[in-house]
């Protein structure tokens, strides 16, 4: 920070100006009327407004008070906003009078932040459930510290005219309080209520209209009630609703869903349903009640289960939630929970008329991304959700939920979207704008310009046309947003992947990365390391520089590159790709490795009896020969070999289902062996994982 004047000050009671420029997230939190309240509390007169590249504030005052100011600024800032570059300049008094809002500048490189949609604040809360306020049981409702952010926002400054609100004439009760510096709705952008604002509807599943405003809502919660499947249109895309507790509700979601196992998350009511469904840790209630709001993965706590097809049923205050046993998985006991609570008024309203827990996952089909527009979703979501809850307010760009978990009492982003994206990482160095196209599972991009690394949402895997359409649109997006046009773009050395493919096509200057230098550079990044550093990257596929498959690294790293320092032994991979899904190849691969031919004469192995006996003999030829069986370092088929020789899991529905299912037993048997206090004694089996 310069604090130092510019001109030399003829007498110490002499007015100044002070001329400040802050830099990072300080638009759509407040930080206006902030300044605003700020500088008429002290008697300054000036003005405050947001550019492109952040808020510039000018004031006129005696030096004593102006520096008060200036560290106010910083102590007293709003809760949601961060200051990445805060420059102060010491001038000539202008002679100003009275201190104003001024309308927001265009000019100019793009350096401004955009904050991440952010959960519902308690205030807003309160006014929803207050039968004597206005906004009582309004779904939209917000204020400076809540409400969409990065989902309705077109262009920077974040002004209305340059978000998904722009077509809402505010109300004069609304435009009041937008105007009023004393009111915490002062300049919220997304400011409306029930008369001005967005509204509900609810179609069929054929987009007829069964009801209006909050009762679309009563009648959407009804369907609920019996056993219905509901797509609900929320903040930055569509979710898919469903009793919690209805075994046949969550069954049907999964058969029109096509997601026959994999863990689907629950939304509880509040904080109480879910301390009784969970071991909840004081840093685990902390992140489900954060403005961020993710899903967090909660151990389950042990309860009475009814047996194969039942619920496992726990008491809280309010009675009893007997959540369905598909809705962690049908084939698999696991120990943990996805959980999140409500996070916009539209959830809050609708989780308070059911009271007891949904399933809420993706409005999408598998590998597809998530929906966004109620008029795409009534066809791709058409056979999956019996009735449409929508509402007018266009969403800008998809946003999914965030995935946390806390593990070693730290707290471990697994999904960044919702609360986190587009938040950026600072960068060392940093001149050339950047875009790093990401790999083909589980992708996002990042851009990098100004000294950040902005990181986008998560899109997804690239298995789709849909998919690769969101990424595509995510790709320009960001560029747009920030008004940034990428010179360069980095992507995964995989010559087969559909983000390789976009570098090579879009790009003229491209630089591939092998994929666990890039997992460590990006530990590196985020926890502030400048190398030497020794990186082990443990992961399922990387394509290495060797021609094999890697992923199970010890990387030295440095700023020049990196040295494979070591791995863990390669073993081969009968039938390639495929093996990612068949945990009973990696097992055979692994086995051969050790031993050689002799394997296929012991018929007894679990991972030999999970194939057709007619399978064996070509897998044999291809693992003498090498043929569509290449080698492999991989940590996570390791994980996949030793579940299979455990007979917990030979064919896998999701990817990384084997290790996950490893993880869970092998707590369930170190739990019941800790109970007898018996090492020796063997865990519960899991059944003939083979014909799964």
């Amino acid at each position: 920070m310069n604090t130092q004047p510019d001109t030399a000050r003829r007498n110490v009671d002499d007015p100044v100006r002070l001329r400040v420029a802050i830099r990072g997230a300080v638009q759509g939190v407040g930080f206006r009327p902030f300044v605003y309240r700020l500088a008429t509390e002290l008697g300054l007169a000036g003005w405050v407004l947001n550019s492109a590249q952040g808020v510039f504030i000018e004031v006129d005052g005696q030096r004593a008070t102006l520096e008060n100011f200036l560290t106010r600024l910083s102590t007293e800032k709003p809760p949601r906003s961060f200051i990445q570059s805060f420059e102060a300049t010491w001038l000539d008094a202008a002679g100003f009078h009275g201190f104003e809002i001024r309308h927001s500048e265009r000019e100019g490189a793009v350096t401004a932040l955009v904050l991440p949609d952010i959960a519902t604040c308690p205030d807003c809360l309160a006014e929803i459930f207050d039968p004597q306020n206005r906004r009582h049981l309004y779904p939209f409702t917000n204020c400076t510290n809540c409400g969409p952010r990065y989902s309705i926002i077109e262009a920077l400054p974040y002004d209305r005219p340059n978000t998904s609100m722009k077509n809402f004439a505010m109300c004069p009760d609304c435009l009041r309080e937008y105007e009023d510096p004393a009111d915490r709705r002062f300049h919220a952008q997304p400011n409306a209520c029930s008369v001005c604002g967005p509204r509900l509807t609810l179609w069929d599943a054929n987009g007829t209209v069964l009801g209006t405003e909050h009762d679309a809502l009563l009648r959407a919660a009804d369907l609920l009630r019996r056993g219905g499947i509901l797509a609900m249109k929320g903040i930055g895309g569509f979710h898919l609703l469903a009793d919690a507790r209805n075994e046949d509700a969550i069954n049907t979601l999964r058969a029109r869903k096509h997601r026959e196992e994999k863990p689907l998350a629950v939304m509880v009511p509040d904080l109480a349903a879910a301390r009784a469904l969970c071991e909840v840790s004081a840093l685990e209630e902390r992140l489900l009640a954060s403005p961020e709001a993710p899903i967090v993965l909660i151990k389950r706590r042990e309860f009475e289960r009814a047996g194969k097809g039942k619920g496992g049923r726990v008491r809280t205050i309010d009675g009893e939630f007997n959540i369905a046993r598909g809705v962690v998985s049908p084939s698999e006991v696991e120990d943990t929970l996805g959980l999140m609570l409500p996070y916009s008024p539209l959830h809050h309203i609708l989780l308070s008329e059911l009271g007891f827990p949904v399933v809420a996952t993706s409005g999408n089909l598998s590998d597809e991304p998530i929906c966004t527009d109620e008029h795409e979703a009534l066809q791709r979501l058409h056979g999956i959700a019996d009735a449409f809850l929508v509402h007018d307010r266009p969403i800008v760009r998809h946003v999914d939920d965030s995935v946390l978990r806390v593990m070693a009492g730290r707290e471990m982003l697994l999904r960044r979207a919702r609360g986190f994206a587009p938040l950026p990482l600072p960068l060392p160095d940093s001149t050339r704008v950047v875009i790093a196209l990401g790999a083909h599972l589980k992708n996002s991009v990042a851009l990098a310009s100004g000294g950040n690394a902005f990181i986008s949402q998560h899109i997804g895997d690239l298995e789709t046309r849909e998919a690769h359409e969101a990424f595509t649109r995510v790709c320009a997006d960001l560029q747009q947003l920030f008004d940034a046009h990428a010179e360069h773009a980095v992507c995964d050395m995989h010559p087969d992947y559909l983000s390789t493919a976009h570098a090579e096509k879009h790009f003229a200057s491209v630089t591939r990365v092998q994929h666990h230098h890039a997992h460590v550079a990006s530990c590196m990044a985020d926890n502030d390391l400048r190398g030497p550093v020794l990186g082990v990257a443990w992961d399922g596929t990387g394509y290495g520089p060797d021609g094999t498959i890697w992923g199970g690294e010890f990387l030295l790293v440095d700023d020049d590159g990196y040295e494979r320092f070591a791995s863990l032994r390669p073993f081969r991979l009968p039938g390639g790709d495929i093996a990612a899904k068949e945990p009973r190849r990696s097992a055979l691969g692994l086995l051969y490795e050790m031993h050689g031919d002799a394997i296929f004469d012991r018929r007894d192995l679990v991972p030999l009896r999970a194939f057709d006996a007619d399978d064996l003999p070509l897998l044999q030829r291809m693992l003498a020969s090498g043929y569509n069986a290449p080698y492999t370092s991989s940590a996570g088929r390791l994980f996949d070999a030793v579940s299979s020789l455990l007979d917990l899991r030979q064919v896998s529905a999701f990817e990384g289902q084997a290790a996950m299912v490893l993880e869970f037993s092998t707590a369930e048997r170190d739990v019941q062996t800790r109970g007898r206090g018996d090492a020796g004694t063997r865990g519960r089996g899991h059944g003939d994982a083979g014909t799964r």
